[in-house]
């Protein structure tokens, strides 16, 4: 492609309302455009990096043995309706009518209209397993769009959907997924790690998030220095502690102490003269229309996706302050479990505690010395707060670190969730009707290429991974008006084509400067730089746009090189090229 002949809207100026820097060189790089709130149209260069995410997730999903399908993205209520998530799902799902009332959303995602789809098709134990993929748009009501294409409300998502006779079969098809995955992003240049997630409004049993590594993302998670354990905030795991036995012999007597208008832990520690670790928050939660109380150490912090997936509530949250007042009997900040009209789970910090303080239930008084077993009864220890530094891998005891990273995948493990409320059933060999068990795996095709961005960029613009680059070559005639430079920059465009190198031709009658900062801007891998000075030897000079090397090659030669070096980034030593 000539560049006098593209759509490449470059600018210099940092975009006021682009708060990453993936946001802002997407816009610089003419990669894309704000249409309005959360949506943005893709320009040419743009799109041909999607384009080659796309690729890359085809090969290996169809290498995994999916085959790809594509499903409309307007769905019927009566299908959410359904499965339980036209209220659940809440105001993400952009709802309408059509002109007979009808009602409808546009799809955020797809497990009802594949499991719709397949439960009409699929009949018996021998058209089992499938896994249908699509690349397709979705839409999420966003409250908050932003981060460019990172968080947007239209987006472009790869979704695959497996289905399985039994739970042993959907292990398998979650493994392939699995591994596809890690081979998706390690072709797309990334560097990423999965990470033990907790599956949202999804819903399954069990699933992982692909996360780049990036001090820019939004999402912090922990990894294990010595082993493989990774896991988000909401997912990662506690160890359970030993149970400590004979904490009855130091128990002392229950006192109530007058605490006027005291009610934060900050405001109890001080007034009591006392360290947070030896209070105990009693935070009171409404599961579904029930009370609960949730006990955890004064210096910790409650995890609430732990706690609504152990209570195994679909609605969670801090109650109001009428339930408060129902439970306790006082206003909010004087709740403890001592004759609470709640049931109650305590966290693993509470376990070993002993002569706690905590609220008395009475407005103004707390409880000094409560202890669980002679005061109260729990009904069950859990893992029910927020991972900190100092805590140890629940897999081989080593130290914990926090990363920061950018989610651009997800797999589930889903069971019979949707399977089972749609009705998706098949004959087995015996002529029984089963269940089918399901799994889901989500790809945000824009998401990996702002990823890619905030993983690869300098001072002076984005640096392509060649896979993802949206050309591999660009060539820059220092001044087309001078002797033969710009004639000899046409003949090795002509022969980098012939090779079916993907090239920009830069002749634009601009200064070299100008001409070398868009190059840097676009991330362009290889920039071949034509000048009369080095043509006079029937030289050229070849820079690599990541390390900033320059070298001079003959003009005999430097096809031969590009060809080399591309090949080398695109088929690393140990990387096996996809099946086709």
């Amino acid at each position: 492609m000539h560049y006098s002949e593209m759509f490449l809207p470059t600018g210099r100026e940092i975009p006021s309302d682009a708060e990453v820097i993936s946001h802002q060189l997407m816009i610089r790089a003419g990669m894309i455009r704000k249409l309005t709130s959360g949506i943005y149209s893709y320009l040419p260069l743009g799109y041909r990096v999607i384009r080659k995410v796309e690729q890359i997730v085809r090969e290996e999903m169809n290498k995994a043995g999916a085959q790809e399908v594509y499903m409309p993205m307007v769905q019927p209520a009566e299908l959410w309706q359904e499965s339980g998530r036209w209220e659940y799902y809440g105001k993400e799902l952009l709802r309408f009518r059509d002109r007979h009332e009808r009602q409808y959303c546009l799809g955020p995602t797809h497990e009802e209209v594949i499991t719709d789809l397949v439960r009409n098709d699929v009949k018996t134990y021998r058209q089992l397993p499938r896994n249908l993929y699509q690349i397709q748009t979705k839409f999420r009501d966003e409250v908050r769009p932003r981060f460019g294409v990172m968080r947007c409300r239209e987006f472009g998502m790869k979704d695959a959907y497996s289905f399985d006779a039994d739970e042993a079969g959907a292990e398998i098809s979650y493994e392939k997924m699995f591994i596809a995955y890690n081979n998706i992003f390690r072709r797309c240049g990334l560097r990423f790690r999965p990470v033990e997630a907790d599956s949202g409004s999804i819903g399954g049993k069990y699933s992982h998030e692909f996360m780049v590594m990036a001090e820019s993302g939004e999402d912090a998670m922990v990894v294990c220095a010595k082993c493989s354990y990774a896991a988000n905030l909401e997912k990662a795991e506690i160890v359970s502690p030993e149970k400590k036995g004979g904490l009855d012999k130091n128990w002392l007597p229950l006192e109530s102490v007058h605490t006027p208008d005291v009610r934060t832990i900050e405001e109890v520690s001080a007034f009591l003269k006392i360290s947070p670790r030896e209070i105990v928050k009693t935070l009171i939660f409404n599961a579904d229309g029930e009370p609960w109380a949730v006990l955890i150490r004064g210096d910790q912090e409650v995890n609430e996706i732990k706690v609504k997936n152990y209570l195994g509530a679909n609605e969670l949250e801090l109650a109001a302050d009428e339930l408060i007042l129902k439970a306790t009997g006082a206003p909010r900040g004087f709740a403890g479990a001592v004759k609470i009209k709640a049931k109650v789970v305590a966290d693993y910090s509470v376990m070993n505690m002993v002569n706690f303080v905590t609220g008395a239930n009475k407005e103004d008084y707390h409880l000094k010395n409560v202890n669980i077993g002679r005061d109260f009864a729990v009904e069950a220890f859990a893992d029910l707060r927020v991972v900190e530094k100092n805590d140890q891998c629940p897999r081989c005891g080593g130290g914990m670190q926090f990363v920061r990273g950018i989610e651009v995948g997800h797999v589930f493990k889903l069971g019979t969730k949707y399977s089972k409320s749609l009705n998706a059933v098949y004959l087995d060999k015996d002529g029984r009707e089963k269940i089918m068990v399901m799994g889901c795996y989500g790809i945000g095709i824009g998401r990996t290429v702002a990823a890619c961005i905030e993983q690869n960029n300098d001072a002076n613009g984005i640096v392509w991974p060649m896979p993802l680059a949206p050309y591999q070559v660009i060539i820059t005639p220092v001044n087309v008006k001078e002797g033969d430079v710009l004639h000899t920059s046409e003949k090795i465009y002509q022969e980098l084509l012939a090779e079916n190198i993907e090239v920009i031709l830069d002749d634009r009658d601009e200064r070299a400067g100008v001409k070398f900062k868009d190059a840097d801007l676009i991330g362009i891998p290889l920039r071949v730089t034509v000048g009369q000075k080095n043509l006079v030897q029937q030289n050229v000079e070849l820079k690599d746009r990541k390390s900033g090397e320059t070298r001079i090659y003959h003009l005999r030669d430097i096809v031969a090189e590009i060809k080399r070096i591309i090949a080398e980034s695109l088929n690393p030593p140990g990387h096996h090229p996809p099946e086709t």
